[in-house]
């Protein structure tokens, strides 16, 4: 490419890891129970950079990345039911990675990073509010983070800082349907934490009607016909009237709303 042999990127790789876990539970009450676990864990780099010593842009020397990463994760919860309709589950964790792996949307590839550390909690919840009616919500909150400075600070590019979703469904052996909320919230696009991502929040619905050996049901995606930001990244592009590249953020919007009409037989 460009004059640069990429002969020397061949080769062969290989690695292996022993991952341990374990995990802890007390019963507090017989609707009640509390727990702590602990695991190691890993996640495996493009197998290109496990043998690649050019780079491909300039020829100059490039340092392989390890097949597989490993991680070490702690999570300390609760979780139990309470007046005979309610599901729910509280935890506090935390993750250590050895690498981050990033996605850079300009190549539509992946690239190893530096060591990462996260801490966060989760709260789950589903309510029966009758026998036909159900409600439930989940959200987490995260701190992500990279141990050490790169480009300029310690911002994770792409992770969500807060997530939600909630949900109101119907079931009467016939009738059913449900309406459903997702919410991503805003997060940095560069190492430093200058840009930001908006947040993006979407709603589906979806109503139905069951037969003796069949069944009918509409899903209208992105009910409110919402234009946020679906796909986000912050890197160099240039137009066709601009003399140099410009660094600027670059989205794809939520596919606009579509209803879906689904039917289905039972022979």
């Amino acid at each position: 490419v460009n004059g640069v042999n990429l002969d020397a990127n061949g080769g062969r790789a290989h690695d292996d890891l022993l991952s341990f876990k374990g995990s802890l539970a007390y019963e507090l009450t017989p609707q009640w129970e509390a727990y702590a676990a602990i695991g190691e864990g890993f996640h495996s780099n493009d197998a290109r950079g496990t043998t690649i010593t050019v780079d491909p842009a300039d020829a100059s020397a490039a340092t392989p990345v390890d097949p597989l990463v490993p991680s070490l994760g702690y999570e300390l919860g609760m979780r139990g039911t309470a007046f005979d309709a309610l599901d729910t589950s509280f935890a506090l964790w935390a993750l250590e990675l050895d690498s981050e792996l990033l996605f850079v949307g300009d190549a539509g590839a992946t690239e190893a990073s530096a060591a990462s550390k996260r801490w966060g909690m989760e709260l789950t919840t589903h309510y029966r509010i009758s026998p036909c009616w159900e409600a439930e919500l989940d959200y987490a909150w995260t701190d992500a983070t990279f141990t050490r400075e790169v480009g300029g600070g310690r911002h994770i590019p792409g992770a969500i800082k807060n997530v939600a979703q909630a949900g109101l469904s119907y079931d009467d052996s016939r009738w059913f349907g449900s309406l459903r909320m997702r919410y991503f919230g805003e997060r940095p696009l560069v190492e430093d934490g200058s840009v930001k991502s908006d947040g993006s929040t979407l709603f589906n619905l979806r109503l139905g009607r069951r037969f003796e050996q069949w069944s009918i049901h509409a899903d209208v995606l992105n009910l409110l016909n919402s234009d946020d930001h679906d796909i986000t990244y912050y890197y160099e592009s240039q137009l066709a009237g601009e003399t140099a590249p410009v660094e600027d953020i670059h989205f794809h919007v939520l596919e606009p709303r579509t209803l879906r009409l689904t039917v289905k037989t039972t022979l």
